[in-house]
């Protein structure tokens, strides 16, 4: 990510998202019955993958570092700017910016009863000697990753608004939630986690008349604004 983006992701990150209510109940999409549970901790797997963000943080450069940490402070669709232009402003795209909001609120209530229903302990939690970015007011709120459901069911939903552009988009998606990893915020087990629980809210809410008809009102403003092809 280049200064410039950079600049404009900072300032993005402190713009609030609109409120929306949640279309997904837990009838409609439970964590604990669509994921696994995570690694107990102390087992061959928790041990591996606390390895791996050792070596994460050995290895992240400064540069790195900051993206990672701007990527944690930016929790809304500003994200995907980079991968769809200028022109994306959701301040000028209210449809869009809409339907995102709904996105934005199923998905933090279905991750909240993930994380209500595992309990797992952060990494930071387990092993302090880590140098994380940040430090969670909950320690145990480590499964799923809501950074990573967050990118991937935005990133599902624009990619089915923009479909030409699915291939970036998806990849900005995994470049957010790998910043989980290199922060040590996250054990990959969360990440894969949350990856999976984004796919699967997306296309819950693909199925939902009010989601739907909220999409479309989006595609067309897209299409107009030249940021998706007709």
């Amino acid at each position: 990510m280049n200064a410039a983006l950079l600049i404009a992701a900072a300032l993005a990150a402190a713009i609030p998202a609109p409120k929306a209510a949640p279309l997904l109940s837990a009838r409609d999409l439970d964590p604990a019955l669509v994921l696994p549970a995570p690694p107990a901790t102390g087992s061959a797997q928790a041990r591996a993958e606390l390895a791996e963000l050792h070596a994460a943080e050995a290895a992240r450069t400064p540069a790195e570092e900051a993206a990672a940490r701007l990527d944690g402070d930016t929790k809304n669709a500003t994200i995907f700017a980079e991968v769809l232009g200028p022109g994306f402003d959701l301040d000028r795209l209210p449809a869009t910016s809409a339907l995102l909001a709904l996105v934005r609120a199923s998905e933090k209530a279905t991750v909240d009863r993930g994380k209500d229903e595992f309990k797992r302990p952060r990494p930071y939690a387990i092993d302090t000697s880590l140098k994380s970015c940040k430090r969670n007011d909950d320690p145990l709120s480590s499964y799923p990753s809501g950074h990573t459901a967050m990118a991937f069911s935005m990133g599902e939903i624009l990619a089915r608004l923009v479909p030409e552009k699915t291939a970036p988009i998806l990849a900005r998606s995994a470049r957010y939630a790998q910043s989980r990893i290199v922060c040590g915020q996250h054990f990959r087990s969360d990440v894969s986690a949350g990856q999976m629980l984004g796919v699967l809210i997306a296309e819950r809410l693909m199925t939902r008349p009010a989601f739907r008809a909220a999409f479309d009102a989006a595609r067309r403003e897209l299409v107009a604004a030249g940021i998706a092809a007709a």
